[in-house]
């Protein structure tokens, strides 16, 4: 399994594949789908309070850079945590995430585009 996992982190931004999970993938004629969800891990900046998974955000569609001739598309689902003590619905601070680590331009904007949602 690790092998994959190393796989993954060549094609496919690092961090993507440190808080995701894939759960499905598959071919489409000339496309491939990679389905991922976010971790059920809490995130740091929650790590202080009592949190619970909460469900998904909508799930989103990316494209990503082709392989193989196939167009890749990402499927991500980001997970929301609900905050016992204010009640209130919190998600990762995907700032936060990619504050200190090594970002390519192609995930800077990925990262722009899930904030969108």
């Amino acid at each position: 399994m690790d092998s994959y996992i190393d796989l993954l982190k060549v094609l496919l931004p690092e961090l993507l594949i440190t808080h995701f999970d894939v759960i499905k993938h598959e071919t489409i004629q000339d496309s491939l789908h990679l389905y991922f969800e976010e971790k059920k891990s809490i995130p740091e900046e929650f790590s202080k309070d009592i949190v619970i998974s909460h469900g998904f955000h909508k799930e989103i569609i990316v494209e990503d850079f082709p392989l193989r001739g196939k167009i890749v598309l990402l499927h991500i689902k980001r997970r929301r945590w609900l905050n016992k003590t204010t009640q209130k619905v919190v998600y990762r601070d995907w700032n936060l995430v990619a504050q200190g680590t090594r970002m390519t331009v192609e995930f800077a904007v990925f990262l722009k585009a899930i904030n969108q949602y």
